[in-house]
């Protein structure tokens, strides 16, 4: 028989699957002897069993019962006693998801208890508060009532009375605030709000269970690949109040800086506030150093923790911590979500401090987010040149960005997906602009500090993020944004420097990021480690001497139809295409290999003697034509053709499916002239560059190879060519696995091939028989149907893709252990898919310039 739910001192580290992150660390902290309020879990297997049932079962209830009782006697309180028991109602899954679940507050208040509370506390403004507050959180969680009901109200009844702060507003004030909230509950929802506290907390443990599958919830779980199926855990906690006076207070603290790495104290709190005061970005906080002006002795206490629980977990922590009348509570740990540059300089400062192994230091490191490091900066002359809008936001997430200004989540959305560049422009962020904040360039609030939600969830996605900004004036109505000089409208264009907090007007020029000393020993670590190694996918001289710049080690992809749409390149191209005999073709093509072989100069120059393999010309024929009526008009000019005859050419070109027609090694058997070109360009090239010292190692690559024929025959052409041209230069030909056919026959390949490797787009396109041009169509509705998933073109398909790879691969090495193995579909830059590959006897993976650190961490993260 299962147990449902945990007593906090029941749990320990080790059960996050059960009992959630939250839950786990609760435990563990308890163990440790910190000052956690008690309380109870309810377990993720009770979340799976509601979700299924649509209900809590009979089990569940009893052991609620049986729970509640045991509180009661540790904390001699009980609710609707004199000695007042109210208790929080928290989420908190095994993956910590931010802000996209739901928590109530002061649960177990009513028209009764309100009044125990005042008499208690002696400060009925304090119980009122609470009141008000819960009747909030609750409406708009377990009801769903809009929060604006509530918050136009609350705001409008300030503004009337001229209180400045929450803090202001009088205990009679807040009772008559708690009366029209209770009304919003009729008006609304048709019931009152519930009066008997186990009611509250029965409707609040269901409403937390079904956040797990609200919008924002899902959406945060596919943007972070966080299982839909692993369900979230809830936390039933005796309440302490940070809203109890000037002597009490909340606040939110990283024991090292999350946005740069710095082992310094980094943190915020508010007097006389609740928790999700500080995290919604409704008042601007004071920096932690504060606390120790204010309470001195509750800033060394928690300075004490913060040290204890960082050498305990041996990492970051993003702590939550309530102050109760001088007395300090902690509510909440867990590792803190950070930037990469932060994640790079805490790893290196931990193994410097012998706190971390190199191994464990590279798992403190999310592959994906090491891309927020490659990204451009702004450039520091243009910046003095910059009209400044606003100087004084706080720089809560780093990076440059540059977008037209937006002023809600659905415009943001809407907005990129037409192709534009926004900047989402607000107040503060609620969980509910997940999917806008997404769709931004970046995010800029005039309220919160550096953990609201716009910051905390910004720095998890790797987006630029200005908080705090509170020169600015943004109506959200009328859509504007006045500033201390002028006002900005909806589709202004303003830049935003997420490392300085400051926003400029216009844009902004930018420069290529700087690698940090840290981001080098890091990287130097990775490599140390993988056994993978990484090349990259490029043909450009700038993509090339990037990739380089990021540790590749070689080139495992140059495409060379890149090559041929240049203007005077794709006219010789095109008279190659329309060509009526082998002489004509051959005439085309001898123009072509003089650019053929600058291009390939360029190529081997840059990688020197790393290796370069260089695929010959894959695609169909049909992409190199005309389509529009005035372009033929034009080409045929260019090629002193009638129009005529070009349009029956290009008719002729014409394939009902032309990514399964005459393309890859097809089009070589039928025009071997066009291979024979390539290598020969390749060939001067590399000999050239020999005798100049540079001894490259080319590797020519045949695509689309499906039977051994196809191979050997085109092999022969190469070889043949290269004698005739009494070249001596060492290379290797190889293929692109690409087919299942030849996945399924690479025994027999490899006993002719040089080397392999795995063209991951079309061997999944071929394989599922999706067109990967059009897949997008209904690749989303497979995986919200749960059909798929994943998406096969983003993250190998292990089952399918991935076991013709292992089959192919096992005949291979059987048949030649020395050959050279690669994946270089864009695959090769997904960390889980790089994960699979190296169970497997593949020597490198290769992908995209900018992708090739992320794969390096990847590769060492691997098991």
């Amino acid at each position: 028989m299962s147990k449902f739910i945990y007593a906090f001192e029941e749990g320990q580290q080790s059960m996050k699957d059960l009992l959630g992150g939250k839950g786990a660390n609760l435990s563990e902290m308890m163990r440790l002897g910190l000052p956690v309020p008690n309380g109870f879990t309810i377990t993720t297997e009770a979340c799976i069993e509601y979700l299924e049932k649509g209900g809590l079962s009979d089990e569940v209830k009893s052991e609620l019962q049986e729970q509640l009782e045991a509180l009661y006697a540790k904390t001699a309180k009980k609710f609707s006693d004199d000695s007042l028991l109210l208790v929080s109602v928290r989420s908190g899954a095994k993956i910590s998801m931010p802000g996209m679940m739901d928590t109530i507050l002061n649960l177990g208040l009513n028209d009764k208890n309100v009044e125990k509370l005042a008499n208690n506390t002696n400060d009925a403004r304090f119980a009122y508060d609470c009141y008000r507050r819960l009747l909030q959180m609750f409406g708009q969680v377990v009801y769903e009532i809009p929060m604006h009901a509530f918050e136009s109200y609350f705001n409008d009844f300030k503004k009337q009375k001229g209180y400045t702060t929450d803090a202001d507003i009088p205990a009679e004030d807040l009772k008559a605030i708690c009366e029209r909230f209770k009304d919003i509950y009729t008006e609304e929802v048709y019931k009152p709000f519930p009066q008997e506290p186990l009611d509250q907390l029965n409707e609040a443990i269901e409403a937390v269970f079904k956040s797990w599958n609200n919008d924002r919830a899902r959406i945060y779980r596919e943007l972070n690949e966080i299982p839909h199926d692993i369900g979230t855990a809830v936390n039933v906690q005796e309440m302490v109040f940070g809203n109890s006076g000037e002597k009490s207070g909340t606040g939110v603290a990283f024991t090292r800086n999350p946005s740069t790495g710095e082992n310094k104290l980094y943190g915020e709190y508010l007097l006389n506030a609740q928790g999700e005061d500080v995290v919604a970005g409704i008042r601007t906080p004071k920096e932690i150093e504060t606390l120790n002006t204010q309470m001195p002795a509750v800033y060394q206490a928690f300075v004490d923790v913060t040290h204890k629980l960082e050498e305990h977990y041996h990492d970051m922590q993003d702590i939550e911590f309530t102050i109760e009348d001088e007395k300090l509570f902690i509510l909440q740990t867990r590792n803190g979500k950070r930037t990469a540059k932060a994640a790079m300089k805490i790893a290196v400062d931990m193994v410097e401090e012998g706190v971390l192994s190199k191994e464990e230091a590279i798992l403190k490191v999310e592959s994906k987010s090491i891309d927020q490091l490659l990204h451009p900066a702004f450039d520091a002359k243009a910046l003095e040149e910059a009209e400044v809008i606003s100087h004084i936001g706080l720089p809560a997430s780093p990076g440059a960005a540059t977008g037209k200004v937006v002023f809600s989540a659905a415009d943001a959305k809407a907005q990129a997906e037409a192709g534009e560049k926004v900047i989402l422009v607000r107040p503060e962020t609620s969980p509910e602009d997940i999917e806008g904040m997404i769709a931004s360039e970046a995010i800029v609030t005039t309220h919160g500090g550096m953990t609201s939600h716009a910051a905390v969830v910004a720095r998890g996605m790797g987006k630029c993020c200005v908080t705090g900004c509170s020169d600015l004036d943004i109506d959200t109505k009328n859509k504007t944004v006045k500033f201390p000089a002028g006002e900005l409208a909806e589709g202004d264009i303003i830049s935003v420097d997420g490392s300085t907090g400051h926003i400029y007007h216009s844009e902004v020029q930018t420069t290529h990021a700087e690698h940090s000393t840290e981001f080098e020993q890091f990287m130097t670590w990775t490599d140390e480690i993988a056994r993978l190694k990484v090349r990259m996918n490029a043909e450009t001289e700038q993509d090339i001497a990037a990739g380089y710049d990021f540790g590749a080690v070689g080139i495992g992809l140059v495409r060379t139809e890149h090559m041929f749409f240049g203007e005077e390149r794709l006219i010789q191209m095109r008279r190659f295409i329309i060509a009526s005999n082998h002489d004509e073709r051959v005439a085309a093509l001898d123009e072509l290999k003089k650019y053929q072989a600058e291009d390939f100069e360029k190529i081997f120059r840059l990688s020197g003697e790393r290796p370069a393999i260089v695929r010959l010309l894959d695609p169909p024929l049909h992409e190199f034509v005309p389509r529009e009526r005035e372009e033929v008009e034009t080409v045929a000019a260019q090629l002193h053709l009638s129009v005529e005859k070009l349009e029956r050419r290009i008719l002729e070109l014409q394939e009902v499916n032309p990514m399964l027609g005459h393309r890859g090694c097809r089009l070589a058997i039928t025009y071997p002239e066009l291979y024979e070109m390539q290598v020969e360009a390749m060939m001067i090239s590399v000999q050239k560059l020999k005798e100049e010292g540079i001894n490259c190692q080319p590797e020519i690559m045949i695509p689309l190879v499906s039977t051994i024929k196809e191979f050997t025959n085109l092999k022969e052409v190469i070889k043949n060519k290269i004698n005739e041209l009494n070249i001596t230069v060492d290379y290797k030909i190889g293929t692109m696995i690409e087919t299942p056919r030849a996945c399924l026959i690479a025994g027999e390949l490899a006993e002719e091939c040089d080397f392999f490797s795995f063209g991951t787009n079309d061997l999944t396109q071929l394989t599922y028989g999706f067109s990967r041009d059009d897949a997008g169509k209904f690749i989303n509705a497979y995986m919200n149907d749960d059909i798929l998933a994943i998406d096969p073109f983003q993250t190998l398909d292990v089952d399918g893709i991935g076991r013709l790879i292992k089959i192919a691969v096992e005949q291979a090495k059987s048949v030649k252990p020395e050959i050279k193995i690669g994946v270089c579909g864009e695959l090769g830059g997904d960390p889980k898919s790089i994960n699979y590959f190296n169970t497997l006897a593949i020597d490198y993976v290769s992908c995209s310039p900018y992708r090739v650190p992320g794969a390096r961490l990847a590769a060492a993260q691997s098991k």
